[in-house]
């Protein structure tokens, strides 16, 4: 996966910044044999022949989208994000472009996006698609197709004499639009679009910015990730949690495990603790969590990632007012934690992932304070400030009392009302000349 600065700023005033957190699913053929996501066949880890012949195994007969619908609301999400098509080529639904379908070469025989759409939208879910821009089994991708590797792919567009005007690149590309326009003009309302594969060849030769504007025509509503060539709508880091906040819009996103699809021999699943504090530093930071997921070829979502993800909605439904609507908290250095803001300015909520001994600190706030109290029980705590020269606008540090019985398993939540929008100190300090 790659990465671009996304242009487009309309989604600032859409769902997308209140949705906090997303379900991304990744799952085809590859979960037969339970082995990586096309690129098990591009690094050679199985021949192409191989990996293709999963198609055999691929049933889907215990897929119920009505139930993975229910579990991901139950979760907490707002919406989910589904692999249309991977980098191997093998499409969920019936594209009409290519005979290299669930549909046709896979016991499943059906289109599997439709009535994923459906059950999202019966259950109150943006509708999210992910597709890959490359195609390493279509034969015009490249010269080596299908079946690419990465020793045959290695400078292999330097074989076109014409670069991005090759009637071979042209012929791609309109199968790549075709694709899509079928993606979005069979399903109804698109509500984001997941892309990737944008590195291979140079991204000049997609024209990714009259791909936009076919998008839009398409879905003038549709949300665009960032890997279009600099031509999305947000940023799209993944599975090492940012440090320092993403300019803009932006959306984290993480597996479950270690494995995007299902992986056999993959059992290191995050905890529950583990997967809350990554969405806590997400929204903190005022990004949103698209927390992965990999199904069984039958449609079967392990009981271990079930369990994550019901995990994560139960402390999201005990916290709800420190997550929806809110915005980014404090910056780093005021609190040990995470931390989100009412959207007047006047509540902060600070999230404690380690177990306090008695109390909590909050350096800089200005403000005076009104109350504090523990979300989920609504408890008020003791609380004072310590230090600080007030008359020179230096705030001491705000310290509450934290009772043992209070504290929260995975994350305990504090709720902090103010006097007032956030009045913030974040400075150097200097020596007082007046006392």
């Amino acid at each position: 996966m790659s990465e671009a600065t996304p242009t487009g700023s309309r989604i600032q005033s859409s769902w997308f910044p209140e949705a906090k957190l997303g379900i991304f699913i990744h799952w085809g053929i590859y979960a037969v044999n339970g082995i990586p996501e096309s690129w098990s066949f591009f690094n050679e880890q199985i021949s192409y022949e191989d990996y293709l012949a999963q198609c055999k195994g691929f049933t889907a007969e215990k897929y119920d989208p009505d139930a993975w619908a229910d579990l991901f609301r139950r979760a907490g999400a707002q919406y989910a994000v589904l692999t249309s098509k991977h980098h191997d080529g093998v499409a969920l639904f019936d594209t009409r472009l290519s005979d290299l379908s669930v549909v046709r070469q896979t016991p499943a025989a059906r289109d599997l996006i439709a009535p994923y759409c459906e059950a999202l939208r019966d259950k109150g879910l943006k509708v999210g698609l992910y597709f890959s821009h490359l195609d390493w089994s279509h034969p015009d991708y490249a010269p080596v197709a299908p079946g690419c590797t990465r020793s045959t792919m290695q400078n292999a567009y330097a074989a076109w004499p014409d670069g991005p005007e090759s009637p071979q690149w042209q012929r791609f590309l309109r199968f790549q639009r075709g694709q899509l326009e079928e993606l979005c003009t069979r399903y109804g309302r698109i509500d984001l679009l997941w892309f990737d594969g944008d590195w291979t060849p140079g991204r000049d030769w997609w024209r990714f910015g009259e791909l936009r504007e076919l998008l839009l025509g398409w879905q003038p509503d549709v949300i665009l990730n960032s890997r279009m060539g600099g031509h999305g709508d947000y940023q799209t880091p993944e599975q090492g949690i940012p440090i320092r906040r993403p300019e803009g819009p932006w959306e984290f996103c993480v597996t479950v495990n270690d494995s995007w699809g299902y992986q056999v021999q993959d059992h290191n699943h995050k905890s529950v603790r583990q997967i809350v504090r990554l969405f806590a530093e997400c929204i903190g930071m005022g990004g949103n969590l698209l927390l992965d997921i990999g199904p069984k070829a039958d449609g079967t979502i392990l009981p271990e990632q079930a369990e994550r993800l019901e995990g994560l909605g139960a402390w999201i439904r005990k916290h709800a007012e420190a997550v929806y609507p809110t915005e980014a908290g404090l910056p780093h250095g005021h609190f040990y934690g995470a931390s989100t803001l009412t959207k007047d300015r006047e509540t902060l909520y600070v999230m404690c992932f380690d177990r306090p001994w008695d109390q909590f600190a909050v350096k800089g706030i200005r403000n005076n304070v009104r109350r504090v109290s523990v979300v989920g029980s609504g408890r008020e705590l003791a609380h004072r400030k310590i230090g600080g020269a007030p008359w020179m606008n230096i705030p001491g540090v705000l310290w509450a009392d934290v009772p043992e019985a209070e504290l929260d398993p995975n994350a305990t939540v504090f709720k902090i009302e103010l006097e007032g929008p956030l009045d913030l100190y974040s400075g150097s300090g200097h020596a007082i000349e007046s006392n």
